[in-house]
């Protein structure tokens, strides 16, 4: 394949690898760093060599390699604070359990919960020792407290604990996630319990914060509605923290959260608009010098602005080498940019590698620019307008291509009319952009009249009601699809292997696509496989009793939900999507079930359980019993004793305390999570 034979792409295939055993496989900073200086020291030596010497440069290319991949495993290390001994959490008890002083920088304000306001915070000070190091800040809501600001520094009596695993299979393991961003742990408190400390030194993200908020502060004056403002932030400032869940799911339905997602086509559309507005510059003495410094400048000052989260750092990083690569007047090659782009961005941030939206992202760009050229050849228009919505619709038909399998394995859905939302948005989205771009220009100098204000208003409404009316297209919206790691990967061979078939067909392409098709239906095949398998799983559900029974692929539930609601709950609904199930059958509890020759007896908050003739496994308490648990554990001698999330917590920790006392495991949902027999 040509495309590894650029040397940038060789190396950030390498720098990922290296990123990925990192993630995968435990390796300590010291370690890490060894090995890449002995590398870059063999690569030294390598380089030194005398040229006459012909296995040189087999070996100097190995060893670049090799050296590159140990750099991915050291850079991984380095960037996670929790490997230095002045990380906060080498100052906190192993317990979790004694309330320390804590001064701390707010760093990052976050989508609010339903019960908390959610922030990142720097720890600066942990019981009076410097310190570094993020965790997560819950504080419950104010209605007549104020958010934080970025850059306030505070302190407070804190208790770090540490996230929750989830409680059910297939359930979003949100610590996971956060660890990923060198989140390790998370405080709660309340606005009452924070003491402001002043502070004269500011950041980028503090400054940038402040330039949003007198943003809003300024366009609040022109009686936009909430959901306009919501859109406004989310399409140019690149903060969506304050859309509602409705907006965002319509949007997300409709297959159009890409454009609220400040990302490439905005950055590129942004490239655009300023190399016109400043092309009067090149007229000065080095005014194409002086252009191109001005447009990389102002493009990551955007960035800034809009929270450098991945989609836009990875757009910025992009288009300033297309920028720079426009002045140079060199043909840029979009792989070898994407390739640079890419090994910049992990370098400085290698965590963006597992960001959904870092992902997807450039699966898109590799889609449009592979895919697209190939979709347009099919049709070629002779009415300009035409042709300009038939490439449109390409870019996006392609741009799916990219994001599909990535999509579904993600998010398990896949909105068909994605193309109907996109075709009548996108074409009008460098307008949306430009006239937003000026109005909070006018708006913060105070000259905006109020009926372009209104305009914009209700061009955001229209945009607004057209992905609502696709979203609600639910016959066209396809949920709940199960897609896994293999399928995904046996997806894009597929794809990679048709497109280059079809760039240019030969037999030997011919012969990899047929071995593409083959491994898909591998894939396919062996994830039916693995799933002929069985499990008996008492769920966490608070305040309920949910249990089920897997038989291949389908689920047997016994509940004592409502009748209509039980299917739709997200627990269920997980296990499906995670465990491919395709049937699902609904049944009233029992006290008694079989699963692999052992016994489940379920005592409920009547207290019975007569079992003269069968000796159970497992006893499962549901709905706060009143029972002499020593009593049931002499008269039936059980393996283990469970407790769902049905149950009192006063009488969980009195069965828990008996339990131990007699040596008997104890199982509680609610601390250890669903409970599986296999």
């Amino acid at each position: 394949m040509k495309l590894l034979n650029f040397t940038v792409i060789k190396l950030t295939c390498c720098l990922i690898v290296g990123i990925l055993i990192a993630e995968y496989i435990p390796i300590s900073l010291y370690i890490s760093i060894y090995t890449s200086v002995i590398a870059v020291f063999v690569l030294a030596i390598i380089y030194f060599i005398p040229k006459q010497n012909s296995k040189k440069s087999i070996w100097f290319g190995l060893m670049t390699l090799i050296a590159m991949t140990s750099l991915g495993v050291l850079v991984y290390n380095a960037h996670d604070q929790i490997n230095f001994k002045n990380h906060y959490s080498h100052h906190i008890s192993e317990e979790n359990i004694k309330a320390v002083p804590v001064i701390f920088k707010v760093r990052e304000r976050l989508k609010p919960g339903n019960y908390n306001d959610k922030y990142i915070i720097d720890i600066l000070k942990v019981d009076g020792k410097n310190t570094s190091g993020k965790s997560l800040l819950n504080i419950r809501k104010d209605s007549t407290k104020h958010t934080l600001k970025i850059d306030d520094v505070l302190m407070l009596s804190a208790t770090f604990n540490e996230f929750t695993k989830p409680t059910n299979p297939n359930q979003f393991d949100y610590g996971n996630y956060l660890r990923k961003q060198y989140v390790h742990h998370q405080v709660f408190t309340e606005n009452s319990n924070l003491l402001l400390l002043k502070s004269k030194q500011s950041t980028l993200f503090g400054y940038a914060s402040s330039i949003r908020s007198h943003i809003n502060k300024k366009l609040n004056n022109y009686n936009f509605k909430p959901e306009e403002l919501a859109i406004i932030n989310a399409l140019i400032l690149g903060q969506r923290q304050d859309m509602t869940k409705e907006i965002y799911d319509s949007y997300t339905d409709a297959g159009a959260i890409h454009i609220l997602a400040v990302s490439g086509l905005h950055v590129g559309l942004i490239l655009l608009l300023l190399n016109i507005g400043l092309r009067p510059i090149e007229r000065l003495k080095n005014g194409k010098i002086i252009k191109v410094i001005l447009i990389v400048f102002l493009l990551w000052s955007f960035a800034i602005i809009a929270g450098l989260s991945a989609s836009v750092t990875r757009a910025v990083t992009m288009f300033s080498i297309v920028a720079i690569a426009m002045h140079m007047k060199r043909p840029t090659n979009i792989f070898n940019t994407l390739a640079i782009s890419m090994f910049i961005l992990l370098l400085v941030k290698p965590m963006f590698l597992f960001d959904v939206g870092f992902q997807l992202s450039y699966v898109a760009v590799l889609g449009i620019v592979s895919i697209q050229p190939l979709l347009y050849r099919l049709w070629q228009p002779k009415w300009k307008v035409i042709d300009y919505f038939w490439q449109i619709f390409t870019v996006t038909v392609a741009a799916q291509f990219g994001v599909v399998p990535l999509s579904l394995y993600y998010f398990h859905q896949f909105p068909s009319l994605f193309f109907v939302s996109n075709l009548a948005i996108i074409p009008f989205l460098g307008v949306i952009l430009g006239l937003g771009i000026l109005i909070i220009f006018l708006a913060v100098i105070n000259a905006l009249p109020q009926f372009i204000a209104d305009f914009y208003g209700y061009i955001i409404n229209a945009m607004n009601m057209v992905v609502a009316w696709v979203s609600q297209q639910e016959s066209f919206l396809f949920k709940n699809i199960s897609f896994n790691e293999i399928q995904v990967f046996a997806c894009y061979i597929l794809i990679i292997t048709l497109t280059f078939f079809y760039k240019k067909p030969n037999y030997k392409r011919l012969l990899l696509t047929f071995t593409a098709i083959l491994f898909i239906q591998s894939a396919w095949m062996f994830t039916a496989y693995t799933n002929t398998n069985s499990e008996f799983v008492i769920f966490h559900k608070s305040r309920k009793t949910l249990i089920a029974k897997k038989l291949n692929s389908t689920l047997y539930t016994s509940h004592n939900f409502d009748s209509i609601s039980w299917l739709r709950d997200k627990i269920i609904t997980n296990y499906n999507v995670g465990n491919f199930i395709t049937s699902n059958s609904s049944d009233s509890l029992q006290s008694i079930y079989t699963f692999k020759n052992e016994i489940i007896l379920v005592v409920d908050s009547l207290g019975v359980y007569e079992v003269n003739h069968f000796k159970p496994d497992y006893v499962l308490l549901r709905n706060s019993p009143r029972i002499n648990l020593d009593r049931l554990i002499d008269s039936i001698a059980p393996r283990i004793i469970i407790a769902d999330g049905s149950n009192y917590t006063s009488y969980v920790t009195r069965w828990k305390q008996t339990c131990i006392k007699r040596k008997l495991p104890f199982h509680h949902t609610r601390e250890k999570g669903a409970f599986v027999i296999k």
